[in-house]
């Protein structure tokens, strides 16, 4: 490597954590300020809350049925344009979200939404891959999580203060002068990799992203008696059959938009599987939160923020701390305590009613965040422990499809399950709304700490090559 590239790979390495954080950023801060906003947002058009889970859900179903493709298409034309592409659409669909009129129109905007976010995050964390040494990825992604946390910490609080004093639309247009700065970022700084990949498993596409949004679809309607069992029925059955089919269909195929054959890799099979019944747990907490506080406790917008922002805080400390627990204890025993830790937690939310002190909301929001922070980076990181350089965006697209799907699902499952506690009460009553409220959070937390048990099947010395931890004896054959 001669002096001019070497240059350039430092320049690279500086400039891309910064590149990345912003798209996640913009993410982040579009994620938590819709949150906070959906009981206003509901009364705006004038719909109950619980059915605008749609228009999360939509968000995080359009991530996992594009999300297969983005590995591909970085791949194919490089990650400099596929990024920039992403940036485009996430701004475009924030600025529909903003002018929408209605639910369906909303919906429609935030799966273009989607659409972007399906590209920008799983490129993104490509492009850390092909650029960091496996030494340095963990140092790398936690540079990039902390500045993105920016978004958590004043979405909350940023958003209970748009829809108090001006208009909920407001918190989609805040995304454009994020996607125009990124926009530069990108331009002048981001590196172009590309590999040579065969055409595009567009049969395959077809099967897992028909099969996922009609699952998603059923789990959205699913109690909400919209539809008759028969219909649900059917299209369940259909779902299952299209993605059993994907499964058959990738056997058979050279280069498919999913490649399930790293799933033989066993730390990457148990991270991601692990990982996907987890946060089936934690997924719905963004959803019910706001619920419990605007509704539940009659906060204000902007007050109901405030509570949750401890969250994206101690998220913030975990990142400076997480290397050196995890070199210290290995990521398997802090799968399995903070897994069961963090299910603990949301559970302790069954507490929380009109007389708790805001001292003790502030608290539990601070372990939230802190047990979730470990747990989403000691998994993350662990995906790619023994994956190659060359399957790298393979494992970076199947990685990201199990995170989003997980994390749709979960929000459907927590509003399946506050509906099914509500039954048909008015869902703006106070003394209705906390009792089933608690049960959600009750089921969700016992479905947290079961999760712990995925992780008892991996090795003390698993990981170690991402957290840098020295170990004295002879490091195990790395089989499937």
């Amino acid at each position: 490597m001669n002096t001019a590239d070497a240059a350039d790979r430092i320049q690279v390495k500086h400039y891309l954590p910064w590149i990345v954080a912003v798209a996640l950023f913009m993410e982040n801060l579009d994620s938590t300020i819709v949150n906070t906003a959906v009981p206003v947002m509901a009364k705006s058009l004038e719909v109950e809350p619980l059915s605008l889970k749609a228009v999360l859900t939509s968000y995080t179903l359009s991530l996992a049925v594009f999300i297969p493709v983005s590995g591909w298409m970085a791949d194919r034309f490089g990650t400099k344009r596929i990024f920039s592409l992403a940036v485009v659409l996430f701004s475009v669909g924030s600025l529909l979200c903003g002018l929408s009129l209605n639910v369906p129109m909303l919906v429609a905007s935030r799966i273009l939404q989607g659409m972007g976010g399906a590209m920008m995050t799983p490129v993104g964390r490509l492009a850390l891959v092909r650029t960091f040494p496996r030494s340095e990825i963990l140092a790398a992604m936690n540079f990039v999580v902390i500045p993105a946390l920016i978004g958590p910490l004043v979405g909350p609080s940023l958003g209970g203060v748009i829809v108090h004093w001006l208009h909920w639309r407001v918190i989609f247009f805040l995304n454009i002068p994020f996607g125009l700065i990124g926009l530069w970022l990108v331009h002048k700084h981001m590196p172009d990799f590309r590999e040579r990949v065969p055409r595009l498993d567009w049969q395959g596409f077809l099967l897992f992203g028909t099969g996922v949004a009609l699952l998603s679809y059923v789990l959205e309607v699913f109690g909400e008696h919209s539809m008759s069992n028969e219909a649900m029925a059917f299209m369940l059955a259909g779902a299952v059959v299209l993605l059993v089919a994907y499964a058959w269909h990738s056997r058979y195929v050279a280069a498919p938009v999913l490649s399930l054959m790293l799933f033989r890799v066993r730390t990457f099979r148990i991270s991601v599987l692990g990982g996907f019944v987890t946060r089936l747990g934690i997924g719905g907490m963004p959803f019910l939160l706001p619920l419990l506080y605007q509704i539940g406790l009659g906060y204000a917008p902007w007050q109901a923020g405030l509570l949750t922002m401890p969250q994206a805080a101690a998220s913030i400390v975990m990142k400076m701390s997480c290397p050196k627990i995890l070199a210290i204890f290995g990521h398997r025993h802090v799968l399995i305590v903070n897994t069961v830790l963090l299910g603990i937690t949301i559970t302790i939310f069954t507490q929380i009613g009109p007389g708790t002190p805001i001292l003790c909301i502030l608290l539990l929001s601070f372990a939230q965040g802190f047990f979730s922070s470990l747990q989403f980076t000691s998994m993350n990181t662990l995906i790619y422990a023994d994956v190659s350089d060359h399957d790298a965006s393979k494992a970076s697209s199947i990685a990201s499809t199990a995170q989003q799907m997980s994390l749709s699902f979960g929000i459907a499952m927590a509003s399946l399950l506050a509906t099914w506690f509500i039954g048909g009460v008015d869902q703006t009553n106070p003394e209705e709304t906390i009792p089933a409220l608690h049960k959600a959070f009750l089921a969700m937390g016992i479905i947290t700490i079961v999760s712990s048990l995925t992780f008892w099947r991996l090795r003390n010395d698993d990981g170690n090559n991402v957290s840098n931890r020295k170990v004295s004896r002879e490091p195990v054959e790395k089989n499937s």
